[in-house]
C-alpha cells in the first residue's frame, strides 16, 4: 500500500513566479492581509499581467501563503514594492524577507522603494533589517487617513 507524501503544516514554502491563473488566490489573501486596503479586482489583475512587474508568490501547505509585486521604474531607475503580503499563519518564517530578496534579484534597478503604514510595526522592523531605511513619508495615504512610511533600499545595481 502506498501513502502519499504528508508535508507538516508549515513546512518550508517555496518561492515560484505568480501569474494570471493566481487571481482567486491572490484575492483572499489580499483580504486577509490587508482588510482596510486590500485592492479591487482591476488593480489584482493588472498586477498579475502587467509586463513591466516582478510577481512572486509563496506556496506552502498546497496554497499560496504570500505574495509580492516588484513594479519597475526604468526612467527613474527604482523599483517598487506594489504590494507584499503573507498570510498571518505563515508569518514570522522568513516568507517576507524571501519574496522580497527575490524581487530584488530579479530587478536590475539601483533602488527597491516601499511604502507601510506607520503603525505596521512589525513590517517597518522588517524592512529595516532588510537594509530599508526611511526616504520620506505620505500623510493621510491610507483610506482611513493613516500616514505611510516610505522606504528605500540600495540595491548597487547600475
Amino acid at each position: 500500500m502506498q501513502t502519499a507524501e504528508v508535508h507538516a503544516p508549515g513546512s518550508q514554502a517555496g518561492i515560484v513566479p505568480a501569474t494570471w491563473r493566481d487571481l482567486n488566490d491572490l484575492r483572499q489573501l489580499e483580504r486577509v492581509c490587508f482588510p482596510k486596503d486590500s485592492w479591487p479586482i482591476w488593480d489584482l489583475i493588472g498586477v498579475l499581467t502587467l509586463p513591466s512587474v516582478v510577481r512572486l508568490k509563496a506556496v506552502a501547505d498546497g496554497k499560496m501563503v504570500g505574495f509580492v509585486a516588484g513594479d519597475v521604474r526604468r526612467a527613474e531607475d527604482t523599483a517598487w514594492i506594489a504590494t507584499i503580503g503573507v498570510l498571518p499563519a505563515y508569518r514570522r518564517r522568513g516568507i517576507a524577507s524571501r519574496l522580497l530578496a527575490g524581487v530584488e534579484q530579479r530587478v536590475k534597478e539601483a533602488r527597491m522603494r516601499l511604502s507601510v503604514r506607520i503603525s505596521n510595526q512589525p513590517a517597518i522592523k522588517l524592512y529595516q533589517q532588510l537594509g530599508y531605511q526611511r526616504v520620506g513619508a505620505w500623510p493621510g495615504y491610507y483610506q482611513d487617513g493613516e500616514d505611510a512610511l516610505v522606504l528605500e533600499k540600495y540595491l548597487g545595481k547600475e
